[in-house]
C-alpha cells in the first residue's frame, strides 16, 4: 500500500490503494496524512481542499485515470472476449440472472450468520 496517495469524499477521507486501484475510508484524522506527503504534495493537497466537491471530484478522477495511463491490450482483449461470452449465455438462456433484492438478501443474510 502506498501510504502517500489519499483522495477526499464529501466528508470522510478515502485511502487509494494503487495497486489494487480500491479505496478505503482511512480511520485516521485528515491531519495526520499530510505528515506522510512531501511537502509539495501537501502544499497540494490543501490547494485541492478549497476547490468545490464536484472540482474535487473531477480532480481525484482525473489524477486515478492518469494512473492507469498505461493499457494492457491483452487484458482489455480478454474482458471484451469475456463480455460477448457473458451476453450469449444471458441471450441463450444458459445464465439466469438474479434480482438485486435477492442478490441482497443472500448477502445480508451471510453478513447477519457470519456476526
Amino acid at each position: 500500500m502506498h501510504p502517500g496517495v489519499f483522495v477526499t469524499g464529501s466528508d470522510r477521507p478515502l485511502q487509494m490503494d494503487r495497486g489494487k486501484r480500491r479505496c478505503r475510508v482511512a480511520s485516521a484524522p485528515f491531519q495526520r496524512y499530510n505528515a506522510i506527503m512531501t511537502q509539495q504534495t501537501s502544499d497540494l493537497l490543501q490547494k485541492a481542499l478549497t476547490l468545490s466537491e464536484e472540482e474535487r471530484a473531477d480532480l481525484a478522477c482525473s489524477l486515478i485515470d492518469s494512473l492507469d495511463a498505461m493499457v494492457d491490450e491483452g487484458a482489455e482483449k480478454a474482458w471484451g472476449e469475456e463480455i460477448a461470452r457473458r451476453i450469449t449465455d444471458l441471450d441463450s438462456g444458459k445464465a439466469k440472472t438474479v434480482p438485486w433484492e435477492a442478490v441482497q438478501g443472500k448477502i445480508s443474510s451471510r453478513l447477519r450468520h457470519d456476526k
